[in-house]
């Protein structure tokens, strides 16, 4: 999940990488979504940064949270967890 500000929106080159990594593993395995942290309270904590924020769910739970746009600390992140 790309949590983002209205103010800054989601992290759009981040997109590529992920589309890249779903094609290779197939789509089953991966799904990306955005949330803006304005509009769900539950992401109230990760208000009020200027970086970008990845949260990584498997199985309903929270399995890594990624900070900044670090495409291969990213892709590294995503294939463990897969």
């Amino acid at each position: 999940v790309d949590v983002f500000q209205a103010w800054c929106g989601p992290c759009k080159p981040v997109v590529n990488l992920f589309q890249k990594i779903r094609n290779q593993v197939g789509s089953d395995l991966l799904h990306f979504a955005v949330a803006e942290v304005d509009s769900i309270d539950a992401l109230e904590k990760y208000r009020g940064q200027c970086e970008p924020v990845f949260l990584f769910y498997t199985g309903g739970e929270l399995v890594a949270v990624v900070r900044g746009a670090d495409a291969p600390l990213l892709q590294k992140t995503i294939l463990k967890h897969l």
